[in-house]
């Protein structure tokens, strides 16, 4: 099929950027989308211009990092990552808009490519644990429930992509630090910082410049691991506790 990409081109971080149309023909519908933007991008090396840039590493949906607006919507059409998306997805003549995350707080680097680094110091202020591991425990050393283990479970898959943020009308970054706090707010090795986890943390993603919750659920309709809202429930308990016990 023959299709039509608009792309958002930035040659920098202080750079204008600006939509560029690239006709895109004999595309084939088994191609992922990142295989389609490879294509792409060896068409336009060999005729002297500027590939577009775009993340991309593992190409297995677990890694978070080839995430970008595709129409509007984040990772495009498909509830899963963008190099999980195949071009059956899409029809011959489809005029395609791709762009990167929108977001304060991950400034564009190039082209569809911005920085997320925001998330990594949200994990420093607090997504970590002091209690001594060594070696490897027995499985059963720490009875954990299974309804926790489960919901630990769901949560520790977030892969930190950031499409949270690009769904959210607010850009707020809420969901990702939930994840982040109730992984180990619900397993007995993460008590001790329980609480000066969630304020650390909610502390940071507000420094940071990320938008407030307002409960619209955005956020976990684009989600590519499907991580519950009431896990962001599990944050705002955690830190009213927090807060009635003065961060201790």
């Amino acid at each position: 099929m023959n299709i039509t990409l608009r792309v958002w081109r930035q040659s920098g971080p202080d750079a204008e950027g600006h939509m560029q149309t690239i006709e895109v023909p004999d595309v084939s519908e088994h191609m992922s989308f990142l295989e389609m933007m490879d294509v792409v991008n060896e068409r336009l090396t060999l005729a002297g211009e500027d590939p577009v840039a775009i993340d991309s590493d593992c190409r297995e949906g677990i890694c978070g990092t080839c995430g970008v607006m595709i129409n509007r919507e984040a990772h495009g059409p498909v509830r899963a990552t963008v190099c999980q998306l195949h071009m059956r997805s899409f029809s011959d003549g489809d005029v395609i808009d791709v762009e990167p995350w929108r977001s304060d707080a991950f400034p564009v680097v190039k082209d569809l490519v911005v920085d997320r680094g925001a998330f990594d110091r949200i994990i420093q202020a607090g997504g970590y644990i002091s209690a001594p591991t060594g070696s490897a425990p027995e499985a059963h050393a720490a009875p954990v429930k299974k309804q926790d283990a489960d919901h630990a479970f769901d949560a520790a898959t977030c892969i930190q992509c950031g499409a949270c943020v690009a769904a959210c009308p607010n850009g707020s970054a809420m969901l990702f630090t939930a994840a982040k706090v109730t992984h180990l707010g619900l397993l007995p090795q993460g008590q001790p910082e329980r609480h000066s986890r969630v304020l650390g943390m909610v502390n940071q993603h507000d420094a940071e410049g990320f938008g407030g919750c307002s409960n619209i659920g955005e956020c976990t309709a684009v989600c590519p691991k499907g991580i519950p809202f009431d896990t962001i429930t599990r944050l705002n308990r955690d830190l009213l506790t927090a807060l009635m016990k003065g961060g201790e």
